[in-house]
């Protein structure tokens, strides 16, 4: 057993930029054999802390000290959902392009960016997580789950001393996620590795973790163990309080009328394949006006896939049977005909959504169903995404650019965004994904008033059924390909 020493110390800690301040100097200190969950809702400082460790932020005041021989960029690592964007040449990708298959020889596989193991580790690794089977997809046919997955196990293979994830368990499947556990539970106890979570839920707190640091409104409370956190319930209601805010009044688009159609989807024999690869086959399945369904099934199971057939965004649709709002696909009507119809967030969607301008801006983009703004707003559209951000509780940051919040802050942008123009069919994909609890709660209500409209038709995915509305009676599921 490795005597215990500094790891990594932070003293009195002041970053250059006033706008990155903290409302005091930190101090924090991590310990050899010590596993840290920083943990505190959406906003609280949690991104901007790990990017202080990794010296990404210039010091005004104070040190950041480690305990350990080597490059600090090669020795402490960080897995954030958006490190896609340092796998390939996002210049020449875009959010559709990984239904069209012809544009997309240029991106790697999973082999040729992970190389085939060696070594007893890399090999269990390889193992473990059950890799295999994405070695032969290009990165950008890779779901949210198997994303996740992939960039753990790159960064598992280059052994660093300290491994700092972002909210590592959202998009994973319950599988998954107890596999995600348990490797790094493994690699703790045979690589020495010291873990820093980056936490959203105090459920999500796995049992390796030793200590919690718990931040708010980026204040640093005083660390504590994790038994003496996870009783502190005190402590955890003032992270993390009961939204009890009942008072949503929507916003209706009175020159919309309720939609009569009968059908909102109907599937009939659906195949989609990319070469040797069949990633839907013979699928059935009719949605009607006003029906609430969840679509469930593990990662990499095509749900991805079947969700860019509805959205448009899939040019195979063409090659099937399929219906939308009572209407055949390929029978006359634009992408924006259906687009204007639905309103849709996904993981994939956040993913590609690399717009930095005011968030106001990204909100008032869902009148035009674009991944960016490419028209302006009306005085009146504005109005209405300004009322959507305050139903999220974002309104604060409207003048605010995109890429300085937080992902959850994105999060509730981007379904705002969804919400703005009133659709007749709401598809949500992991629609809580890196919520706080109080969050979840005001997003899951807002869910729930929508649904109550007449001529709503919801299709809602999670991994989690407690996150279901309860307005959702109907599950479709799609088995592994496995």
């Amino acid at each position: 057993m490795e005597n215990q020493k500094n790891i990594l110390t932070i003293t009195d800690f002041v970053p250059r930029l006033p706008e990155l301040k903290f409302t005091a100097p930190i101090n924090w200190t991590v310990k050899s054999g010590e596993q840290w969950a920083i943990i505190g809702p959406n906003g609280s400082g949690k991104t901007l802390l790990a990017d202080f460790l990794q010296h990404k932020h210039a010091c005004r005041e104070g040190e950041i000290a480690v305990g350990f021989d080597g490059n600090l960029s090669d020795q402490i690592k960080s897995i954030a959902f958006k490190d896609i964007y340092s796998l390939t040449d996002t210049r020449n990708t875009y959010y559709q392009q990984r239904w069209h298959s012809t544009e997309t020889e240029d991106i790697p596989t999973v082999r040729e960016l992970l190389g085939d193991p060696e070594g007893e580790m890399a090999q269990k690794i390889f193992a473990h997580f059950q890799i295999d089977a994405t070695l032969s997809k290009r990165l950008i046919f890779l779901s949210s789950g198997e994303l996740r997955k992939f960039l753990i196990v790159r960064t598992l293979l280059t052994h660093p001393r300290v491994l700092i994830l972002d909210n590592p368990f959202i998009g994973l499947d319950a599988d998954s996620r107890i596999l995600l556990t348990d490797m790094l539970k493994q690699m703790t106890e045979m690589e020495g590795l010291q873990i820093i979570l980056l936490l959203a839920n105090p459920k999500d707190i796995p049992e390796f973790v030793t200590h919690i640091l718990p931040l708010k409104n980026r204040h640093c409370y005083s660390p504590l163990s994790r038994e003496k956190f996870l009783s502190d319930s005190v402590l955890i209601n003032e992270l993390f309080p009961e939204n009890n805010d009942n008072s949503y009044s929507l916003p209706v688009d009175e020159s919309k009328g309720v939609s009569s159609h009968q059908v909102t989807i109907r599937m009939e024999d659906i195949a989609i394949r990319y070469g040797e690869r069949t990633i839907l086959d013979g699928l059935n399945w009719e949605v009607k006006n006003n029906e609430k369904w969840a679509l469930l099934g593990p990662n990499g199971s095509g749900k991805s896939t079947l969700l860019s057939l509805i959205y448009a965004d899939n040019p195979q649709a063409y090659a099937n049977t399929f219906y939308l709002f009572d209407r055949k696909r390929g029978s006359g009507e634009s992408i924006w005909d259906i687009k204007k119809r639905i309103g849709y967030v996904s993981p994939e969607m956040h993913l590609y959504y690399q717009e930095n301008v005011p968030a106001v801006r990204i909100v008032g983009s869902g009148f035009f169903d674009s991944v960016g703004l490419h028209r302006k707003c009306t005085p009146e559209q504005e109005v209405t995404a300004l009322e959507w951000m305050r139903i999220f509780g974002v309104d604060h940051l409207k003048d605010r650019l995109f890429l300085t919040l937080s992902s959850g802050e994105q999060r509730l942008l981007l379904l705002a965004r969804a919400f703005v123009k009133d659709p007749d069919l709401l598809i949500l994909d992991e629609p809580l994904h890196g919520l706080d609890y109080a969050n979840k709660q005001k997003v899951g209500r807002v869910i729930e008033l929508f649904c109550e409209r007449p001529g709503k038709t919801l299709i809602y995915v999670t991994h989690y059924q407690n996150e279901l509305p309860s307005c959702v009676d109907k599950a479709f599921r799609l088995k592994s390909k496995k």
